[in-house]
């Protein structure tokens, strides 16, 4: 796979940088007082919360959890699978999870990571994803910060990838034929 299999540029390293920082000063509002525990999910939401963390202005902890719902496809299993636990006590903790993308919703819904994080009893969970595509929505969830709205085309960069490829990009696009 090579850049030229880019179709559409839909945010610049600009645009995306002002909305991180956006969300980030609203993060920093909501939980004014608080600390907060930011839990990414990877692999696609490390750079988005790399980038996150460095503007959040209270007091918090980072950890990871690992799931997977693709596998090396283009399509969503359906099925979401915990690779690698939390390493974090969450309970009487706020949480932040963070999203690369929240297409079909399992995830994070009662069936996927919801459902894992309400188990060890966090104070509050809220929800944090870069890019939400609704169109693909096969269950409902609740998405407190959201960067922006993508259309139903194959998304990568900033973190996200095509079969490992394409993480790197500082820019989000869609491509041609994944």
């Amino acid at each position: 796979m090579s850049i030229s299999e880019i179709d559409t540029i839909l945010f610049t390293e600009e645009q995306i940088s002002n909305r991180v920082r956006e969300i980030a000063a609203q993060v920093s509002k909501d939980y004014s007082g608080e600390e907060l525990v930011v839990v990414g999910v990877l692999k696609g939401s490390f750079i988005f919360m790399a980038d996150l963390i460095r503007y959040i202005e209270v007091p918090l902890v980072v950890d990871f959890v690992t799931l997977s719902s693709y596998g090396d496809g283009h399509q969503s299993s359906g099925v979401v699978r915990v690779i690698s636990n939390l390493r974090e006590d969450i309970k009487n903790k706020h949480v932040l999870l963070v999203e690369d993308i929240v297409d079909t919703g399992l995830t994070l819904s009662l069936s996927g990571l919801s459902e894992y994080i309400s188990a060890k009893e966090a104070k509050s969970v809220r929800v944090c994803t870069l890019l939400d595509k609704p169109s693909r929505r096969k269950v409902d969830v609740s998405l407190d910060y959201v960067g922006f709205e993508v259309p139903d085309k194959f998304i990568v960069g900033y973190g996200l990838d095509s079969a490992g490829k394409f993480r790197n990009l500082p820019y989000i696009g869609c491509i041609n034929n994944p």
